[in-house]
């Protein structure tokens, strides 16, 4: 160690007062996080790239250190899907500092990476107070019918008001209005549940009218109108 002149000629006083890093609470335990084998916990993080035109949310289940699971959820850009892809076949087997490090590919996939790292090395995991931690597996959960991320795209404009295209629910095929041209239901198909209706042998258009559902007061709907076209 090379020290300056300075730094040489002072005298020695004794550190005395530390008693070591504060514990994080860890899948139902307190740890002294001093090394990355240290770090345990299922949690997400959600990036950006630089112009902000995508998003991604990234989900890991780490075991002492290693990434064991991921999920790579984007939106808002077609470039970040297939970065998404790349990503999915890096992370898993990596030590939580090797993904902070790693190019994963997209802008918001590695800003993802540094927000979940920040969270789960200062204890902010979603499984902290989850005695052993979550399964490997448990990402999937996070995912709708069929495996299919959950996503809300709404549209609307101060001429023509708002549209509602796809929810939780699935695809929107109508909107219901009332007298007043107020949303007050809509109607949609969810893929996740046709495409297993399908996969279960169901025809195509079977299984598009066993996949269909409705919320809200869409019966008392006066009129009903396709959000995508009119």
């Amino acid at each position: 160690m090379i020290y300056t002149k300075k730094v040489e000629e002072m005298c020695k006083v004794h550190q005395d007062v530390h008693h070591g890093c504060a514990p994080i609470p860890e899948e139902a335990k307190w740890v002294q996080a001093k090394e990355i084998k240290d770090i345990s916990g299922f949690t997400h993080g959600v990036g950006w790239c630089a112009p902000q035109q995508g998003a991604c949310k990234l989900s890991l289940n780490i075991k002492e250190g290693i990434i064991q699971e991921a999920l790579v959820e984007t939106i808002g850009c077609s470039g970040m899907t297939q970065s998404a892809a790349m990503a999915g076949e890096i992370l898993p087997g990596l030590t939580v500092l090797e993904a902070l490090n790693t190019d994963l590919v997209c802008d918001a996939i590695n800003t993802a990476m540094r927000e979940l790292f920040l969270q789960i090395v200062y204890g902010r995991s979603q499984s902290a107070f989850s005695e052993g931690g979550l399964a490997v597996g448990a990402g999937l959960e996070d995912l709708g019918k069929g495996f299919r991320s959950q996503v809300g795209t709404i549209y609307s404009t101060l001429e023509k008001g708002p549209r509602y295209l796809e929810m939780t629910d699935g695809y929107m095929t109508e909107l219901g209005l009332d007298a007043d041209d107020n949303i007050i239901g809509y109607k949609f198909v969810n893929f996740g549940k046709m495409m297993d209706f399908m996969k279960a042998g169901d025809d195509a258009n079977t299984a598009f009218e066993k996949a269909q559902g409705q919320y809200g007061r869409f019966d008392d709907a006066v009129r009903t109108i396709d959000p995508r076209k009119e």
